[in-house]
C-alpha cells in the first residue's frame, strides 16, 4: 500500500517505532511541532511533495492533510511512500473527511504485553492454540514459557512502556498516569472534538472505569453522571477513538445483531484504569489483561479475527469468544486459583449452543496448575497465554 497507517494512544511508542525506521532514509515530520502544523494548513504539498519517502507522526492534529496525501499518492502511487502515525482512530473521527480508503493500511499499535515487556516481543501463543487440535493444548501450554506473577501486579504496571519498564513503585506510576490524563483532557482531546466542560468529562471517564466489565447501558452512564445521554454516547465515542476506551461486541451469529446487542466495556490499559477510578484490582482487570494480549495478537496477524464476548437472556456468559474462519473458542476468565467445575458452566452452555463450531473452552485462572476441569473444558493459569 502506498501509505500505512499506526495508529494507538498516546505514550504506546508510536513515535520511537517511526523514528527507528528513520534507518531507511526516510523523511520525518510530527505536527506536534507548530510551524510544521502551520504549514500543514497553509501549504500541505511542501511536506507530503518530493519522491522520497516520508513519516508523518501525529495525523490527528492535521487531518486535513489527508487530502493531499490521497492527491500526491493519486499522482504517483508508490508502496510504503506514506507512514502515518496517530493517537486516534481515523475511521472514528468525526472530523476527518478522508480516511485514504483504498490507499492505506491500518495497523493498531496497543500497549506493550507482558511478554514484550519481558523482552520476547510476542503476545500470547494465541496462534498455537487455534493451529494445534485440542487434545495437544496442556503440552503446548506447559511448553509456552510465560513467567507466574500475581495478575494485580500486571494490572497495576499496565502496558505504557515508561510506567511498565522504567518506573518500579506505584507512586511514581500514580504521578505518571496523573500528568498522562491531564495532558489528554487538556490537548489530545481538542483534537478529537469540543469538549465544553472537562470535569464532566473527567466524571465521565472515572463512571466508566468503574464499570470496566460491564455492559454498556448509556442511559445508566449518562443518568449518574448527571449528562444528557447524547453527550455520553458522544463522549464514550471520543474515549473509544483515541484508544482510552474498548468495547468488546455481544457474539451473535447474525452479524447484524452483534452492532445491535449491548457491548462490555474495557480499558485500553488496566493501570491507567485503576489510577482513574481510584479503586484496586478487580477479577474485571484480570479479564482486561487478557482481552489486551488479544487484541495485540488479532491486530498483528494477517487473517481477520474476531474478538467477542457472549450473553444469553437467562444470563449465561462467556468473557471472549475468539472467531476465526468459522471456528470459535471460548475463553472464561476468573480470578480464582482453584476453579471448579461450576466455573465451566458457561462455557459448557456455549459449546451446546454452537455444536462442532467451538473448540472447546479455555477457562483461565489464577493457580498454577493446567488440567482438564472437564472432558471439553481446558483450565489454565492466565499468564501462560498473556
Amino acid at each position: 500500500m502506498p501509505a500505512v497507517v499506526v495508529a494507538g494512544a498516546r505514550q504506546t511508542g508510536k513515535s520511537t517505532l517511526a523514528r527507528e525506521l528513520l534507518a531507511d532514509g526516510r523523511r520525518y515530520v510530527t505536527l506536534d511541532d507548530l510551524d510544521v502544523r502551520d504549514a500543514a494548513h497553509n501549504d500541505p504539498e511542501v511536506l507530503v511533495g518530493g519522491t522520497g519517502p516520508v513519516t508523518i507522526d501525529e495525523i490527528q492534529r492535521a487531518p486535513d492533510l489527508l487530502h493531499a496525501i490521497k492527491r500526491a499518492i493519486d499522482r504517483d502511487r508508490v508502496p510504503g511512500r506514506f507512514l502515518l502515525t496517530g493517537s486516534a482512530n481515523l475511521l472514528l473521527m468525526h472530523r476527518v473527511s478522508e480516511t485514504l480508503a483504498g490507499r492505506a493500511s491500518y495497523l493498531t499499535l496497543w500497549p506493550m504485553t507482558r511478554r514484550e515487556q519481558a523482552g520476547l516481543g510476542a503476545c500470547g501463543p494465541w496462534e498455537q492454540l487455534l493451529e494445534v487440535p485440542d487434545d495437544e493444548w496442556p503440552s503446548l501450554l506447559a511448553s509456552a514459557g510465560g513467567s507466574a506473577e500475581p495478575w494485580q501486579e500486571a494490572a497495576r504496571r499496565g502496558g505504557f512502556p515508561t510506567p511498565a519498564l522504567h518506573l518500579r513503585s506505584d507512586a511514581e506510576r500514580a504521578i505518571w498516569h496523573d500528568g498522562y490524563a491531564s495532558t489528554y483532557l487538556e490537548r489530545d482531546l481538542r483534537d478529537l472534538g469540543s469538549v465544553a466542560s472537562l470535569p464532566d468529562f473527567r466524571r465521565l471517564m472515572r463512571a466508566a472505569a468503574l464499570r470496566l466489565g460491564q455492559l454498556v447501558n448509556q442511559s445508566e452512564l449518562a443518568r449518574d453522571c448527571g449528562l444528557a445521554q447524547a453527550t455520553a454516547h458522544r463522549w464514550l465515542n471520543l474515549l473509544e477513538a483515541s484508544f482510552m476506551l474498548v468495547r468488546v461486541p455481544s457474539y451473535a451469529v447474525n452479524r447484524t445483531k452483534r452492532l445491535v446487542k449491548a457491548p462490555k466495556l474495557y480499558w485500553g490499559d488496566t493501570a491507567l484504569a485503576l489510577h482513574v477510578s481510584g479503586g484496586e484490582p478487580k477479577g474485571a482487570h484480570l479479564e482486561n489483561l487478557v482481552l489486551l494480549d488479544l487484541l495485540a495478537w488479532r491486530d498483528s496477524r494477517l487473517a481477520a479475527a474476531e474478538i467477542c464476548g457472549w450473553r444469553t437472556t437467562s444470563g449465561e456468559e462467556v468473557d471472549f469468544v475468539i472467531e476465526s474462519g468459522d471456528r470459535l473458542l471460548p475463553i472464561e476468565v476468573k480470578a480464582t486459583t482453584r476453579p471448579s467445575l461450576a466455573d465451566a458452566r458457561h462455557l459448557r452452555a456455549f459449546r451446546a449452543e454452537y455444536g462442532d463450531r467451538s473448540r472447546a473452552g479455555l477457562l483461565l485462572h489464577a493457580g498454577t496448575d493446567i488440567f482438564w476441569l472437564t472432558p471439553d473444558v481446558l483450565a489454565a493459569p492466565w499468564w501462560v497465554l498473556v
